[in-house]
């Protein structure tokens, strides 16, 4: 990471006590004889530091990714995989950062778009996933899909998720679909509840074009990128998915691996019976 001369501090919206820790960073990095701007993303920025959760991150990733400007997140919420510093710890953590000892993640995103009868939408960022979703209909969706021009599979299902290996601890897991280390360029697919068991999760290489495609009747069936609903689907319509050119620069946090993450945010993995050495 290049030297650091401006910070930008997001804040959660509407959190009281994102403001508190938001305005005591600032008072902290301007004594430092750093420049300070707050809620403003451009390309003059040399890192952000996010105050919120997961939530927060994913909603100004694209913005970051656009300027190439590595994040930081601090954790407000609950869960926190991507916002990795607690809230403890974010002094400590900012100072170590600061000074140069940084792990710095290039983190794969997804570009989306509808394509109808009416045309092209424009293009979508996701970091975690996009979400075919039923929504309140009891009738289940059927999809086909196909990486590039080969056919995958059809299903009969809730939805249809197509997560990034970031998102893969979020809805995919949920879903019964794996954990995928963030290193490994890669789509997943994974079906929402299915009827047929034998539909499963499906990993793709990340060079394909994604296409998926109601058929049968469907009726108020949603996309839904990184939690935001963004575009109605019907059944002329087909949803392509590619990986951007574009990825997000995610710094981790100074103290705790990826799997370190895993088992103090959802218990996973358990401990380990004996050390490597060597």
């Amino acid at each position: 990471m290049a030297l650091v001369k401006k910070v930008g501090l997001i804040l959660k919206k509407d959190s009281q006590s994102a403001i508190k820790i938001g305005a005591e960073l600032h008072d902290w990095l301007v004594a430092k004889q750093y420049t300070v701007v707050i809620d403003n993303i451009d390309a003059s920025l040399d890192m952000l530091v996010i105050l919120g959760g997961d939530g927060t991150l994913l909603r100004i990733a694209s913005q970051a990714s656009m300027f190439d400007i590595p994040v930081v997140g601090i954790n407000l919420g609950t869960l926190g995989f991507l916002t990795e510093v607690a809230v403890k710890d974010r002094l400590s953590a900012l100072e170590t950062i600061l000074a140069g000892n940084i792990t710095l993640e290039q983190r794969m995103m997804f570009q989306a778009r509808l394509v109808g009868p009416s045309g092209r939408s424009e293009w979508v960022s996701s970091l975690n996933d996009i979400v075919i979703s039923k929504g309140t209909v009891d009738r289940l969706v059927r999809l086909c899909t196909w990486a590039d021009q080969q056919f995958v599979a059809s299903y009969k299902a809730d939805g249809l998720i197509i997560s990034t290996p970031t998102g893969s601890t979020a809805y995919n897991l949920s879903a019964g679909g794996p954990i995928v280390h963030p290193s490994i360029a890669s789509i997943l697919m994974t079906p929402i509840c299915p009827f047929m068991l034998e539909s499963r999760p499906v990993l793709l290489p990340d060079d394909v074009v994604v296409t998926a495609r109601l058929t049968g009747k469907a009726r108020d069936v949603k996309i839904i990128v990184d939690g935001q609903p963004v575009w109605n689907m019907r059944e002329e319509d087909s949803l392509e998915v590619v990986v951007s050119d574009k990825k997000l620069q995610l710094i981790c946090s100074p103290w705790e691996g990826y799997f370190d993450i895993l088992r103090n945010k959802l218990n996973w993995g358990g401990k380990p019976d004996m050390e490597i050495t060597g």
